[in-house]
């Protein structure tokens, strides 16, 4: 967990490997610490990330960004899930002013030629 530049504390959801709902869920769960009680659903994925009692300590006072990085594989494999999961990052983020989720172009923290180390939102 980090900080960055408007002061929101940055969180990074690492999809290397994962190709479904499932591991998808379980990365999320545990980059963001969430109860062993989390249903691994759409809909209490959505309820979790909107939910500022459940994120890292100081993110309720200064925001909370979510970075999510490799998710390529993820959209390749699984394309409607990953539509979903798009959805799902927007519907929070539209429930929730203090929450950014941003999908990081450059993929994993392997080098690629081509690729610049942008971000765009969900």
């Amino acid at each position: 967990m980090s900080e960055d530049l408007t002061g929101r504390v940055t969180v990074t959801l690492d999809l290397d490997g994962v190709t479904d709902k499932a591991g998808l869920m379980d990365r999320t769960a545990t980059a963001l610490a969430l109860p062993d009680w989390f249903g691994r659903n759409w809909d209490a994925l959505v309820d979790s990330l909107s939910d500022h009692t459940l994120w890292p300590e100081g993110a309720v006072e200064r925001g909370l960004l979510i970075v999510v990085r490799d998710w390529r594989p993820f959209a390749e494999s699984d394309p409607d899930q990953w539509r979903t999961a798009q959805d799902v990052f927007a519907e929070a983020v539209d429930r929730t002013p203090a929450l950014a989720v941003v999908l990081a172009l450059g993929g994993s923290s392997q080098p690629r030629s081509g690729h610049a180390g942008r971000s765009v939102g969900a």
